[in-house]
């Protein structure tokens, strides 16, 4: 997989320990609305610069061998902002699904969406469908696309779930447990994130797998996504392996 870095003075690829990457990583994008002001631009170009630069991190991830990537695109919370901002984020996803071939291209990238239809158009939902049945066979990394996503949400749909089956009589309170739980969040089919990048300088979680991230690493920078490379993802993936992931014990 690394015959596809270029092993230059800048890239840190020879200090990865191949052998201990993470399965699933977490990216919380942020930054792209200050990315955009630094330069007097339209907040609606700093997220089509984001999504650039997801396409080309996608690419490197699976090339490294990282299994799982779960990246923030539009949280519950997002359609707080501006209307105009809304619109063009939901324009920029609706052509992004559409152009999805481009995307991927030759990649063996499976696409997931995760987070709530609710508020969604018929139109965008359609073509969410379309992207996961057409990449479903692909297996080199899957990415998944946390979108009209919130921790707190999911938990509350899980609990609903299974608060029927309660109902049903078809389990007790007492059979609840935490794989239970795990088993009807968005992210069943996967593992929980072993570690999660948050650039932009801001050091909180914005509701970002609340659930899945118990015992997850955390890595922060002050970089802007728009700004973040293939070197910084390396960077942040060497940071990780010099850990000592205890998960609670001595």
């Amino acid at each position: 997989m690394l015959k596809f870095f270029n092993r230059n003075k800048q890239n840190t690829i020879d200090e990865l320990d191949i052998n201990n990457l993470p399965k699933h990583i977490g990216i919380i994008m942020d930054g792209n609305g200050r990315w955009a002001k630094k330069r007097g631009l339209p907040r609606s170009a700093g997220h089509r610069a984001g999504a650039k630069v997801l396409e080309q991190i996608t690419r490197d991830a699976g090339h490294l061998g990282i299994r799982f990537l779960t990246v923030y695109a539009f949280s519950t919370e997002n359609w707080k902002r501006p209307s105009d901002e809304v619109e063009a984020l939901m324009k920029l996803l609706s052509e992004y699904l559409d152009d999805y071939k481009r995307l991927i291209g030759d990649e063996d990238i499976r696409v997931k969406i995760i987070g709530s239809y609710d508020g969604l158009s018929e139109e965008i939902i359609a073509k969410i469908k379309n992207i996961e049945e057409q990449t479903k066979n692909n297996s080199a990394i899957t990415l998944n696309i946390a979108l009209n996503y919130g921790g707190r949400d999911e938990i509350v749909k899980a609990c609903q779930k299974i608060s029927e089956k309660i109902k049903d009589g078809s389990i007790t309170p007492e059979n609840v447990t935490e794989d239970m739980i795990s088993e009807n969040l968005y992210t069943n089919y996967m593992p929980d994130p072993d570690f999660i990048i948050r650039p932009s300088g801001e050091y909180r979680l914005s509701n970002f797998l609340l659930w899945q991230s118990a015992y997850s690493e955390f890595w922060y920078s002050n970089i802007l996504w728009p700004d973040f490379t293939r070197d910084d993802l390396i960077k942040a993936i060497i940071d990780y392996q010099k850990r000592n992931r205890r998960y609670g014990g001595v």
